[in-house]
């Protein structure tokens, strides 16, 4: 089975994302999709041709989560953005919001925070599966870090490339665009 990109050009227009920015962010999500396809693809066939166990097979597996994980991670922060109204602090991600990091409002301080760690990567949100407790993440590559058992809520990319055209190394005004256009209710969709 094959993914194929999903079309994300109902944002184009929010405010704070320039469609420049926007297109360069849906032609680079699309490239996750395409490598993804080629990394599946290409391992099948070395199945098939016997090759498991050869180098080549170890790297294109190892190599596979970097570009799923850029696929999928794309896709939640697209899905999550778009939204006009502020969070429902009385439903149900928002209490749980509050009770497990004491307030709507510290937990968006701590959200933020991560979000301006220097370096490239990823703030997540996340649901343990075991506990049912939200924990706010750095992941640094796509692949790595990410808590085994937790379900992603939240995602905002902070990569370069997810703010520099309109932004430049202004982070903290990209983070403020990003949450002024937050889908609170897919995140909340999110929060089984």
């Amino acid at each position: 089975m094959a993914y194929a990109a999903k079309d994300y050009g109902s944002l184009i227009g929010m405010q704070g994302f320039s469609e420049a920015l926007l297109k360069n962010h849906f032609t680079l999500y699309q490239g996750y999709v395409t490598n993804t396809n080629k990394v599946m693809d290409t391992l099948a066939a070395m199945v098939k041709d016997s090759k498991i166990g050869t180098p080549e097979y170890a790297e294109l597996k190892r190599r596979f989560g970097w570009e799923f994980n850029g696929m999928r991670l794309h896709e939640y922060y697209f899905e999550n953005l778009g939204g006009k109204a502020v969070l429902n602090k009385s439903g149900k991600l928002g209490k749980k919001l509050a009770e497990d990091f004491g307030s709507y409002e510290d937990w968006e301080k701590d959200f933020r925070g991560v979000g301006a760690m220097r370096g490239i990567g990823w703030a997540v949100l996340y649901r343990d599966n075991v506990t049912k407790k939200l924990m706010n993440q750095w992941i640094n590559e796509h692949d790595v870090g990410h808590p085994s058992g937790c379900a992603p809520i939240l995602i905002m990319d902070v990569f370069e490339h997810a703010f520099m055209l309109d932004y430049g190394l202004k982070r903290a005004d990209y983070i403020e665009a990003f949450f002024k256009n937050i889908n609170w209710a897919a995140v909340e969709g999110r929060l089984l």
